[in-house]
């Protein structure tokens, strides 16, 4: 339990510190880009080495890719679902910023249920826990500043990024809490499941964004997070 609420509080803090940097100061647009192409990098490596091959280690090859498909599937038909209510909701009163919330819970609840999931399947993913760390940070502080750019308070901007965060850590201690104590099997499907939810969130959030801002110079970042993710993991 103890270092379920560590990795909670690491993985999520990242957004409560990225939200508070960005409301006060804004770094070049391609430096963020070159930092969420290195967390794309390290969660490529993480759910590779951490989830996929755990699974398939646990379950064998049918149940691993069977996991693997159906995470991916259920991340891209929640995210068409949000896109359709954003595009409902346009720009006006208040559901804007449900919407806002409502995608961020979306790129980092299989991420995080990924980590609680490590952490009941062994002891922990460092690497992951790294590769969560170094993509929410940017994300916290691209999208709090967007907020108060677009006219919401700093209070709300804070209070909504912190309220994420609050969910976010729940999954990682729920993850690591449910499914303690379940058969080899079972934990195969889920560990795969969750990294097949990784990968469709990478491939159409972290990649594209960090591709459109930085160029192909961000190639360069997305294999340094790869390899720094894949050292970390060979240590543990």
């Amino acid at each position: 339990m103890g270092q379920a609420v560590l990795f909670a509080l690491v993985a999520s803090g990242a957004l409560v510190a990225g939200a508070f940097v960005g409301m006060r100061w804004m770094p070049p647009r391609r430096v963020l880009a070159g930092l969420l192409a290195f967390a794309s990098g390290a969660l490529t490596a993480a759910l590779a080495f951490e989830l996929f091959e755990e699974s398939f280690v646990k379950g064998g090859y049918l149940l691993s890719a069977l996991g693997f498909a159906a995470g991916a599937a259920a991340y891209v038909g929640v995210d068409v679902l949000l896109e359709r209510r954003q595009a409902q909701s346009g720009s006006a009163g208040s559901g804007v910023g449900v919407v806002l919330l409502a995608g961020v819970v979306l790129d980092g609840i299989p991420e995080n249920l990924a980590l609680g999931t490590t952490l009941a399947a062994s002891s922990g993913s460092v690497a992951l826990l790294a590769a969560i760390f170094a993509s929410n940070f940017p994300e916290a502080l691209v999208g709090a500043r967007a907020m108060c750019d677009n006219g919401r308070s700093v209070r709300f901007a804070l209070g909504t990024w912190t309220a994420a965060a609050v969910v976010l850590a729940a999954a990682i201690i729920a993850g690591s809490l449910l499914l303690a104590g379940l058969d080899e099997r079972s934990l195969s499907v889920i560990l795969a499941f969750a990294g097949g939810a990784v990968l469709a969130a990478i491939a159409n959030t972290l990649f594209p964004q960090a591709y459109r801002d930085g160029g192909p110079w961000v190639t360069v970042a997305t294999v340094a997070g790869f390899l720094l993710a894949f050292v970390l993991g060979s240590m543990a």
